[in-house]
């Protein structure tokens, strides 16, 4: 591991221009993914009027989240094999080639297809994207532009049921979809034009067979689920047969699990209770969220006969509660450095919510509905936002970014079993009430009101019966996913509270921990994450300390210069002066009597471009990194372990991070090195 570190390529020197242009384009990225989760509840109900088959309707949700689940556990394995650019931009192809289909389907087995395809597209452009970032944006710099990122997740969870609505009402649902393919190309172009190619000396191992037995056995086990009661008996052949592979595969995966090199998810992890107790919590909130967020449009569109735009506005007061309780417990947390009292309370208030839903019949008001989902919402923030800090303060170091995967793994796991268990209870209570419904309501034609603005056409009380149908099959879901949520009451009372890490506190706050934003496994992105987050505001003051307290003789410009050619002649096989004048876009003739002087005191050794450091050189370079790697020891001191074997690795990797620091002073250093040359 320590090798491996070592031989990680230099980020690139770039522009402030280009980064914030990259920037941008990586937002595009996330902005598409995340928003395709929410922008597509809002339309279904329309969807489901235009191509039939209501029992397939969590499909589109469901399958999604699937294809996304397995595209997140290797795509950025496939980022270090190939570059991190060239993967972005696959990912992106492929999500137009899902989002195109998803558009044209004319059936709804197509549109589960089309959604696949873009699952795994988004997998691919989430994933990428938080690893472009550390490729491409300066240390100090990248805590701010992940704070950023972050928040893109909590944006797309107002706005997407809002434009989806308005789409579905003004041209039509295929424009969810197509929507994607013109931002996709212009991402594209952009990414092809200003993301350089950045790739890892080390080849990862991927666990294709784990893959294969999770996708298997998940997929298995949510089809089961979605065709019991509705398209097949509960005790017949094929539930029986699906339920049995589902857990033969689901079995063989832990097995699998267990011996695997590079496991999606180590099985060792679960001796840890806090990421056990995590990994559950995560699941139930996932669950509870995406399946409230999917089937509330429904219900408001159905039983109330707004609009598609309205019953996305409507949403509203869910999703203002958990942005509001999201942000404050972070806050909190990051003040008080506790923690294990907001999952009680969230998922006591989640339970709360979701009970108050339950008693919404077609006669509940909109101040009703709108206090039943900010209750619902408040509970969902105050659960989901610390689940995943809870982890990482508990894991050693070279486990952090498993754990942290491990607990995104479970969240979305979650939402797509939500959405599935969610349509099941939907299918099997509405159908046979809407059979009754139109048996006593002589005159209507169930295909003539499949769509919510059919059915609201027709006199109130020509349709009351078939409208108090969806009001019960709605009620009759939310009722059976309390318990769902008081079994996250009971099980949060089970999570430990360890004093948490600086670095942990810093985090808390960063919206794309609670908001499910895939993340990577490596755990150096997220050392290098806690350095940037503490280092963000004072990072100038820190460097000039660090380099006076290193001992060193070297002013800023020489420790600058000695930098250049030590982190060179280190990750990329040598020095030139031409290369280091390219990479921070200055003449070579400005860097060449600096260089010139640093070479006549005896620290630099100039061979026409060749530039190399001397053994005095060498010995100023190892004050300076030491002097930063004692600093970032000082600040994740509780990151260490008392095993020997962690302890060179996180020795190792803080090594490699204070090389990358000392050499990320170009902004200032340059400057001084240019306006002193002779």
């Amino acid at each position: 591991m320590a090798a491996a570190v070592a031989e990680q390529q230099a980020p690139p020197a770039l522009t402030r221009g280009r980064i914030n242009v990259i920037f941008v384009t990586i937002i595009l990225g996330m902005l598409m993914a995340a928003l395709d989760q929410t922008i597509v509840a809002t339309a279904l109900p329309t969807i489901v009027a235009d191509l039939g088959d209501p029992g397939q309707m969590a499909w589109l949700v469901t399958a999604y989240l699937l294809a996304e689940t397995i595209s997140t556990a290797v795509v950025g394995k496939f980022g270090d094999m190939f570059g991190r650019k060239v993967v972005f931009q696959i990912s992106a192809v492929v999500f137009i080639a899902g989002s195109a289909l998803s558009g044209l389907a004319w059936d709804m087995t197509i549109l589960i297809i089309g959604r696949a395809i873009q699952g795994v597209g988004a997998g691919g452009l989430m994933v990428t994207a938080m690893a472009l970032i550390a490729d491409v944006i300066p240390l100090r710099e990248r805590g701010k532009y992940q704070g950023a990122m972050g928040a893109v997740f909590g944006v797309t969870t107002v706005i997407g049921p809002t434009v989806g609505g308005l789409f579905t009402d003004h041209l039509s649902w295929h424009w969810c979809f197509y929507i994607n393919v013109p931002i996709a190309v212009i991402m594209i172009a952009m990414a092809a034009k200003t993301i350089p190619v950045v790739k890892s000396a080390e080849k990862p191992v991927i666990d294709y067979l784990g893959l294969l037995l999770v996708a298997g056995g998940s997929s298995s086990l949510i089809l089961g689920l979605e065709w019991g009661g509705d398209e097949y008996e509960w005790g017949s052949p094929v539930i029986f047969g699906l339920f049995a592979t589902a857990v033969v595969l689901l079995t063989a995966f832990v097995f699998v699990e267990r011996r695997a090199v590079a496991p999606i998810l180590p099985m060792h992890l679960f001796h840890n209770p806090v990421f056990t107790v995590s990994s559950i919590l995560s699941f139930i909130v996932g669950f509870a969220m995406l399946g409230a967020m999917t089937y509330l449009p429904t219900y408001l569109q159905y039983v109330d006969g707004v609009t598609a735009t309205a019953s996305g506005i409507r949403t509203l007061p869910m999703v203002i509660g958990l942005l509001v309780t999201s942000i404050l417990s972070g806050i909190i947390v990051s003040r008080t450095g506790r923690y294990k009292i907001f999952p009680i309370v969230g998922t006591a208030v989640m339970a709360l919510g979701l009970y108050l839903m339950s008693t919404m019949g077609a006669d509940a008001t909109v101040w009703q509905q709108s206090l039943y989902m900010l209750v619902l919402g408040l509970g969902i923030g105050l659960a989901m936002q610390v689940l995943t800090i809870a982890v990482q303060n508990t894991v050693p170091y070279h486990e952090m970014g498993a754990a942290t995967s491990g607990v995104t793994f479970f969240r979305t796991l979650g939402s797509a079993f939500g959405t599935a268990i969610f349509g099941t209870l939907f299918t099997n209570k509405l159908n046979p009430r809407l059979a009754e419904a139109y048996a006593q309501s002589p005159g209507i034609d169930p295909a003539t009101v499949a769509s919510p603005a059919a059915l609201h056409a027709l006199p109130d009380e020509q349709i009351t019966l078939i409208v108090d149908a969806y009001a019960d099959a709605i009620d009759y879901v939310f009722f059976w996913v309390v318990p769902v949520a008081v079994v996250g009451f009971i099980v949060a009372w089970f999570l430990k509270e360890v004093p948490l890490r600086d670095s942990a506190r810093a985090g808390v706050t960063d919206m794309g921990e609670g908001f499910a934003a895939p993340d990577t496994r490596d755990e150096n992105r997220h050392l290098e994450r806690a350095v940037s987050q503490m280092i963000a505001d004072d990072r100038g003051v820190i460097a000039e300390e660090i380099l006076a307290d290193s001992g060193s003789e070297l002013g800023k410009g020489q420790a600058w210069l000695l930098a250049q050619v030590h982190i060179r002649s280190r990750w990329q096989g040598g020095a030139r002066l031409s290369e280091i004048a390219a990479a921070h876009h200055v003449p070579p003739q400005v860097l060449r009597p600096a260089f010139a002087v640093t070479a006549a005191e005896g620290y630099v050794r100039v061979d026409g471009d060749h530039l190399a450091l001397t053994t005095a050189g060498r010995d100023e370079m190892d004050l300076l990194v030491d002097a930063w790697q004692r600093w970032i020891h000082t600040r994740l001191s509780d990151w260490n372990s008392v095993d020997r074997q962690e302890q060179a690795r996180f020795t190792e990797a803080t090594r490699v991070l204070a090389v990358k620091l000392l050499n990320e002073d170009e902004d200032r250093f340059a400057t001084s090195v240019a306006t002193s040359a002779p």
